[in-house]
């Protein structure tokens, strides 16, 4: 059964060098490999395959997350590593960038060089 497999997570990356800084030095994610077909990080016993392609077409939806205890403070960190958040139209989103969910949780949205939607989320 595969509730009790490890999920692999994936993504995309055409610039390589790039997503390799921005995972490992922005992120903070351990890379494990670079090879020629992706580099491989561990998120927190996860293992995060960002696949090598000669072009992204990235989803206008998020496609990897982290819940964090802090998201003001990941913000922040984020911030200090240059990392822009994103504003979408019709959300109330506070001077941060977070939206806050009809059930409470707070979200932060923002890109990998790529332009793949990342998010952050205090639930």
């Amino acid at each position: 059964m595969l509730s009790t497999a490890d999920v692999i997570a994936f993504a995309a990356t055409a610039r390589h060098d790039e997503a390799r800084a921005f995972y490992r030095d922005v992120l903070g994610l351990a890379l494990v490999a670079d090879d020629p077909f992706a580099l491989v990080f561990d998120a927190n016993g996860t293992m995060l395959r960002v696949a090598k392609v000669p072009a992204v077409h990235p989803a206008p939806y998020a496609i990897l997350g982290w819940k964090v205890a802090d998201i003001r403070a990941e913000v922040e960190r984020l911030r200090g590593h240059g990392v822009a958040f994103n504003r979408y139209p019709g959300m109330e989103q506070d001077e941060a960038g977070l939206w806050t969910s009809p059930a409470g949780a707070r979200i932060a949205w923002f890109h990998d060089p790529d332009g793949n939607v990342l998010s952050l989320a205090q639930l």
